[in-house]
C-alpha cells in the first residue's frame, strides 16, 4: 500500500469571543504560523490566500 503523503495546510477555525483565526500547519501536525482575529471568515481567507500568493517573494529581514 502506498503511503500517503502530508502536505502543508491552513486551517480555520473560531475562537472563543466567535472570531476567526487560521493556522498554518506542518506536514507534522505542528503550527507553523498563527493569524491574528478576524470579524470576518472572508477576510482570514483572503489573507490566506495573499500569503500563498505573495509568500515566495517575501524579503528576509534579519535583526538578530
Amino acid at each position: 500500500m502506498k503511503e500517503k503523503k502530508m502536505s502543508y495546510k491552513f486551517e480555520v477555525s473560531t475562537d472563543k469571543e466567535g472570531k476567526f483565526r487560521f493556522h498554518l500547519m506542518a506536514p507534522n501536525g505542528k503550527i507553523m504560523l498563527q493569524s491574528q482575529s478576524y470579524t470576518e471568515k472572508h477576510s482570514a481567507l483572503e489573507t490566506i490566500e495573499s500569503i500563498k500568493e505573495h509568500a515566495s517573494a517575501a524579503e528576509i529581514i534579519d535583526n538578530s
